[in-house]
């Protein structure tokens, strides 16, 4: 393997003189304080792939592999120095930055270093070089849906080990909906009991006339969550939890229909949805609502110790308060000029309640409309636009517009492509993404905090349609989230394809189903199922 085939790119790599260090039986590992768990890491998954004990150090001098901490480097960089002196020296600004060397020194071993177990030689080599890296964005994400189609807790923990590969830390877990309610919440069991469960599935896009009649759920217990919490932040990954209100909420009323605007909807007959789409059953604007969704947000922020809580915000039609005279009257009372500062002050309520707790609300760029509480942090995916407003006006924003990196968006244009849903978004394309608008000063592009992919999982079924979505769009998108790239048509993308034909061999050693690059494999093709392509570019807006 050259030693430039990394992903996502490094800062600099220099190679020293000829000469490699051979990682053997003999090989050890002295971990400096707050380096431990990367040590821990490092046993777990190269130990399994090359079966090599890595036994612990006494002294740092004589160890194979040296971790440490050096503070000036900034918190997520790293250096990692394999030398002549027959050791690889990993160095970080923090434990992070030790750890995503250490995901590099796992990259620079090969494709073997990616297996579960040895295939042969218990050793492994490394050439003598340099590498020193240091992260563009400190939110790099990826956004998973599992209220649409739920993903068993083992698949979640597969996936946080697939975001640590790439460099992501945060995991936004989009965890209710319409179709599904997907967190124990123990006060208010029903959301689960019932909300968590659906008699039967749309196939396709909702237009088609496919149904999948076995019903479909799940939820985590609380215990899950922590694990998964937990695993994650042995990965340097921060979990942002995601509870949908006041829309994307058609679940929650079927466990509770005092929650829906009884006085205009028969909540009482509501089920969970079946279907996609936007839905127009929507959360009563009223004490008890509010009271209900704060027990319910007390329960998550027991769970998730992140600092950002998403609270959703989008697709959240206003119909239904429109026709009800609740909703009306509160308008009245509130001195609101219309539905949306209704829906601004439903958001502004919880910006208020969880900013009092010591966390900080974030939402779909819908809640600018109607004025943004002052605190709030933004997910811009209608396109630019959203997240040009909201850091002109001293908004933190994450990038992550649906036209760009929408991964359950088509990859080809090919009748073979499964179920497919909007526009085309190639390799190149997520390549080329760009997250910081030119409309941005430099003062206010200090407010774009990252950017992150999205995967709705309406048409995804199963872990292996979910592979297929994300990769390998996934690599080009971490890519972009942490490398120092030039702009977007100046990229080069034939490099990158290059160092790609190794890191597919890296996703065949995880078992990952990504789409190849000729095209989808036949099981991966769904002949029949109607999706929703989008024909011509995504407009820029």
């Amino acid at each position: 393997m050259d030693v430039a085939d990394l992903i996502p790119a490094p800062a600099a790599v220099r190679q020293h003189q000829e000469g490699s260090v051979r990682l053997d039986a003999t090989a050890t590992v002295h971990a400096a304080p707050g380096t431990e768990p990367t040590a821990r890491w490092l046993r777990g998954v190269l130990g399994a792939a090359f079966g090599l004990p890595l036994d612990p150090a006494a002294r740092a001098e004589e160890a194979t592999v040296r971790l440490r901490l050096d503070e000036s480097l900034e918190t997520e960089a790293y250096r990692l120095d394999i030398g002549p002196d027959a050791a690889v020296q990993l160095t970080g600004g923090s434990p992070a930055g030790v750890f995503w060397g250490a995901q590099t020194l796992r990259q620079l071993l090969g494709p073997r270093a990616f297996r579960s177990a040895p295939l042969g030689e218990a050793a492994a080599v490394l050439p003598y070089q340099r590498v020193e890296d240091a992260p563009r964005f400190g939110w790099r994400g990826m956004m998973l849906d599992v209220a649409r189609h739920f993903m068993p807790k083992s698949d979640v923990l597969r996936y946080l080990d697939l975001l640590a590969a790439h460099k992501l830390n945060v995991f936004h877990f989009h965890l209710t909906d319409d179709q599904g309610w997907r967190v124990e919440i123990k006060r208010h069991p029903r959301l689960t009991e019932v909300g968590s469960w659906r008699p039967r599935t749309k196939w396709g896009h909702r237009a088609s006339e496919l149904w999948n009649d076995t019903p479909h759920g799940g939820f985590y217990t609380q215990d899950d969550i922590r694990e998964i919490v937990a695993y994650a932040h042995a990965r340097h990954i921060t979990v942002v939890p995601e509870i949908d209100i006041p829309g994307h909420s058609q679940a929650a009323i079927a466990a509770y229909p005092e929650l829906g605007n009884t006085d205009v909807v028969d909540t009482a007959s509501l089920d969970v949805w079946d279907t996609w789409g936007v839905n127009p059953n929507i959360l009563a604007p009223t004490d008890h609502v509010l009271r209900f969704y704060e027990e319910v947000f007390e329960e998550v922020l027991a769970l998730f110790p992140s600092q950002f809580v998403h609270i959703g915000g989008d697709e959240a039609p206003k119909d239904q308060w429109k026709q009800s005279p609740a909703a009306q009257a509160r308008i009245k009372e509130l001195g609101l000029a219309d539905e949306d500062e209704l829906q601004s002050w439903f958001v502004r309520h919880f910006d208020t309640w969880l900013s009092e707790r010591g966390r900080r609300l974030i939402g779909w760029d819908e809640i600018l409309e109607g004025g943004l509480a002052p605190g709030a942090a933004v997910s811009s995916w209608r396109g630019y636009a959203g997240g040009i407003a909201a850091a002109k006006s001293g908004h933190d924003v994450v990038m992550c517009p649906e036209q760009q990196v929408y991964l359950d968006h088509r990859q080809h244009g090919g009748p073979d492509e499964p179920v497919p849903i909007g526009y085309v978004r190639t390799l190149e394309d997520v390549y080329r993404f760009e997250p910081v608008p030119s409309e941005l000063s430099a003062e206010e592009a200090r407010h774009v905090l990252g950017t992150q992919a999205n995967v709705w999982t309406e048409v995804m079924e199963n872990r292996d349609r979910v592979d297929y979505q994300v990769f390998p769009r996934l690599a080009a998108f971490a890519e972009v989230a942490w490398s120092p790239l030039p702009a977007p048509a100046e990229r080069d993308f034939a490099a990158f394809t290059s160092r790609m034909a190794t890191h597919y061999a890296r996703l065949d050693a995880l078992g990952v189903d990504y789409r190849p690059p000729a095209g989808p494999r036949p099981q991966q093709r769904r002949p029949g199922v109607i999706g929703r392509p989008i024909e011509g570019s995504p407009p820029n807006v």
